[in-house]
């Protein structure tokens, strides 16, 4: 398992709502934009703000 392999705090991939800052999904599979855009129907559950496939801000960070 990676966390077990890179830390307990080793996520891969985070999405967030730019909106209120729900976390969409959070895990070790990397998951394309529009798998998650469809298991949230289009919208945050949270503030009902339109999901788009377009990134609007993309972090990388390396793994220490």
């Amino acid at each position: 398992m990676l966390s077990s392999l890179f830390g307990s705090g080793f996520v891969p991939q985070r999405v967030i709502c730019q909106g209120c800052k729900h976390v969409l999904y959070e895990g070790p599979e990397l998951k394309p934009p529009d798998e998650i855009l469809q298991q949230h129907e289009g919208k945050c559950p949270q503030c009902s703000k339109k999901l788009s496939l377009l990134p609007i801000d993309v972090e990388v960070k390396p793994i220490r």
